[in-house]
């Protein structure tokens, strides 16, 4: 069985590279490179290089179509996606020596209710041939965030499991349907809280809360510390090796490909931590999503800590409002 990704709001990725930023001044750039992105469609590519079969989905301008038909083509993904009127937006991102990134967020398109409707069909045809949905990123202009738990109702009426990875009113609005698992970083866990979340029994708290409103699996990432896996049995913790940092665009993306692996193989937790932390990790040293050859996994796998949180010390954890959250783009 393939697994679908849906991407709401794909981008045309501008990644540049360069020594350190100067506001108001030219600066030099050392490398750059345009590509077809969006966060599902990051995760497919990783996917892919791990050997699965994959459908792509979400809303794609017509007027600008060629770079995402041809990686589409490039890369073997099954191409879904709804086209609608106009150019799928451009987004920039800065990445500097020091590891820190920039991101320059251009308006996307505006989507109609007939659009809406054309998607869903595509979800309807893509259901019987996947078991597995990962739902990532962020919304388009005419879309509601409530729009996020629409589909996920819509997916688990299915019998399909949906990884959800998105943040600010779309991350608070679908996690009110339950996925099977939700990735929040520790500012995205934060703004669903509505308060900084730093130390491991903050999280724990706020796992637990997840988990009670009906997610078995959060999952909460801590960047270069690792991340730390709530199951619904046990939890489970994961330090990736060292690496020298060239950018971070699509790390995230690439943890959420080595999670829908694993857990849609049934895999073991500590399996499944070590391949995500691993792929996650060979991320953050390249400009590049993916990888060519899967061997290149290998010293990185043995490089990966994992081990099981028997205890974390609960605090309280305020209630979420969408008053505390905004819509990431």
């Amino acid at each position: 069985m393939k697994i679908v990704t849906i991407t709401l709001n794909p981008a045309l990725d501008l990644t540049t590279r360069l020594e350190a930023m100067s506001l108001g001044e030219v600066n030099l750039v050392s490398e750059a490179n345009l590509r077809a992105a969006g966060k599902g469609i990051n995760v497919a590519m990783v996917l892919k290089d791990l050997g699965r079969e994959v459908g792509v989905t979400g809303w794609l301008g017509a007027d600008n179509e060629q770079s995402f038909v041809s990686l589409f083509a490039e890369r073997a993904l099954d191409d879904h996606f709804v086209r609608v009127a106009g150019s799928t937006r451009i987004n920039v991102k800065i990445s500097e020596q020091s590891g820190r990134v920039t991101d320059l967020n251009l308006p996307g398109l505006t989507i109609q209710h007939g659009e809406v409707s054309a998607l869903e069909l595509a979800i309807d045809q893509l259901a019987p041939h996947a078991d597995w949905f990962v739902l990532a990123g962020s919304l388009p202009k005419g879309v509601a965030p409530d729009y996020c738990a629409h589909l996920i109702r819509l997916l688990k009426a299915k019998g399909k499991q949906v990884i959800f990875d998105c943040s600010g009113a779309a991350l608070s609005e679908g996690i009110k349907s339950a996925p099977t698992l939700v990735k929040p970083n520790l500012e995205e866990l934060g703004q669903w809280a509505g308060r900084p979340i730093k130390t491991l029994s903050e999280q724990a708290e706020c796992a637990r809360a997840l988990q009670a409103s009906g997610i078995p699996n959060v999952v909460i990432s801590n960047g270069a510390d690792g991340l730390i896996w709530f199951a619904p049995d046990a939890v489970w913790q994961a330090i990736p090796p060292r690496m020298q940092v060239v950018s971070t665009v699509g790390a995230g993306d690439s943890l959420v490909a080595g999670l829908a692996h694993g857990l849609s193989l049934g895999w073991t937790p500590e399996q499944t931590l070590r391949l995500a932390t691993a792929v996650s990790a060979l991320a953050v040293s390249q400009v590049a999503v993916g990888f060519d050859d899967i061997n290149v996994l290998n010293p990185l796998l043995e490089q990966v800590r994992v081990e099981r949180l028997d205890a974390l010390a609960p605090v309280q954890c305020h209630t979420p409002s969408m008053e505390n959250s905004g819509d990431a783009q």
